[in-house]
């Protein structure tokens, strides 16, 4: 397996939402960008209307921001389409 493959990945992290979790659940994702103001409101607009509670915190030295949304999803491929939307913001690492 390739762990570049991000279709591998979403193909894994399927399965894996699908044996662990009954669905509709609560999901939390985790993100770190670099600090910035127009890269964060990108990604709280991704989970508008979705009633999302987002929460931020700056690092130490304020250079990266980790972003943490938790938010009911209906299944796994929800999950995997957030995950890409958010991958086109760039610098946005997600945990």
């Amino acid at each position: 397996m390739d762990p570049k493959d991000p279709d591998e990945f979403y193909a894994r992290l399927r399965d894996q939402l699908l044996e662990d979790t009954k669905w509709p659940s609560d999901y939390l994702y985790k993100f770190i960008i670099p600090t910035d103001d127009e890269k964060s409101a990108q990604i709280n607009k991704i989970f508008d209307n979705t009633g999302a509670v987002i929460q931020s915190k700056k690092s130490k030295n304020g250079k990266y921001t980790s972003i943490s949304v938790n938010v009911r999803m209906n299944g796994p491929e929800d999950v995997i389409a957030k995950y890409k939307e958010v991958s086109k913001v760039e610098g946005v690492i997600s945990l």
